[in-house]
């Protein structure tokens, strides 16, 4: 893999090129040329934990953007014209969700692209999407909003409506930068808790004259909800330069969100539902949270680097050693298990989940110095 910034802080955390990190994220990246195999022009959603099977789609759904993103990683770690050519083909069929009507753009087409170092074509699909994400910014509601393109009302407010969105809003120039600034602190206005305590109101919807209307699905304490919008501001922290950023404020709901939501301490994998603690865990909102926390700890000057990286590492390592498949067993090596798809359906409670082993894979990556996560 070229490495595409520099490796992880050394001196403020433990972290270092280890055995462990290089094993698991082979194993990771051998696990998408399987997949590759078995899922042909579709994209991968979750796999049965028994046998490694996918259950696909065919457009990639709100998930697409990480399928790309994988085969980018694994693209730039092999150097193969082949991998990059199967990197781009798919790149090139999330095309048509850059004017959809929905949030999720930002998770699909920026994590899609943003691995995509010097393929003009996935650069210039970048700024389409965000070119027409900043023309659907509403600046009466002061957020693009939640979209129809995925089903259900459009007016909606989402947590997992803002990561991707804001810096593939931000990279549209000072108007793109404005509306990812306001589509942040809306979402983080409705979602915070407003008393300061208490875990994040995941979902809202516009409702008339009565403003905007707390849904009861996602409810409080979907863990994977609260890794997204720390994700969001992790972002966003990382970008803000300008006033309208509110840069103090982005530190008070990161200082919130570790605290409020025990993202410091605590198992390393959280329960999907933390109301339900004997319920099933996700892996995906624990490696989604060590990434965001990586990034936190690249925020200049800030007290929680430390911290924020040696938990990054130690989530990555529970991950990598007691949810990762290895060769030799029943089923194929590289699955990161204990996923959870939504846990009120029963949908897809204990799988393999493509945004779970993306993230798996950029945290590793940047761990290894083979990531900038500044720029992912």
């Amino acid at each position: 893999m070229t490495v595409t910034g520099p490796p992880y802080p050394r001196g403020r955390t433990s972290v270092t090129v280890t055995d462990w990190a290089q094993e698991a994220l082979g194993l990771l990246l051998g696990r998408v040329g399987e997949t590759v195999e078995q899922v042909g022009d579709r994209f991968p959603l979750y796999a049965d934990p028994a046998d490694g099977r996918w259950t696909t789609t065919g457009r990639g759904s709100w998930t697409g953007g990480f399928w790309a993103g994988l085969l980018w990683l694994r693209a730039g770690r092999t150097g193969s014209d082949e991998d990059r050519t199967a990197a781009a083909a798919v790149t090139g069929r999330l095309a048509p969700w850059a004017e959809a009507d929905t949030a999720t753009r930002g998770l699909i087409l920026w994590y899609g692209t943003a691995l995509a170092t010097g393929d003009t074509a996935a650069q210039a699909l970048r700024g389409r999407a965000a070119r027409a994400a900043v023309g659907a910014f509403d600046a009466e509601l002061g957020l693009v909003p939640w979209g129809s393109a995925l089903g259900g009302e459009r007016l909606r407010a989402r947590a997992d409506g803002v990561p991707g969105l804001v810096p593939l809003l931000a990279s549209a120039g000072p108007e793109g930068q404005g509306a990812a600034a306001g589509h942040l602190h809306r979402h983080l206005d409705l979602c915070l808790p407003h008393h300061g305590t208490g875990r994040p109101s995941p979902a809202w919807r516009r409702g008339g004259t009565h403003g905007w209307l707390a849904e009861a699905d996602p409810a409080p304490g979907w863990t994977r909800g609260e890794a997204w919008l720390l994700l969001a501001v992790a972002d966003a922290l990382l970008l803000a330069a300008a006033p309208a950023w509110r840069a103090d404020r982005l530190t008070r709901a990161a200082e919130l969100l570790l605290a409020g939501c025990a993202m410091l301490v605590g198992p390393p994998v959280p329960p999907a539902d933390a109301r339900h603690a004997d319920g099933p865990l996700d892996t995906s909102a624990a490696a989604i949270t060590a990434v965001a926390l990586l990034k936190l700890a690249l925020v200049p000057g800030a007290a929680w680097s430390t911290a924020c990286a040696a938990r990054a590492e130690a989530v990555l390592h529970r991950l990598a050693h007691d949810h990762l498949t290895r060769p030799g067993g029943t089923r194929p090596a590289g699955m990161l298990l204990d996923g959870c798809y939504d846990a009120p359906s029963g949908t897809a409670v204990r799988h393999e989940l493509v945004w779970g082993d993306f993230f798996l894979a950029l945290g590793l990556a940047a761990l290894l110095g083979r990531a900038d996560l500044r720029r992912v």
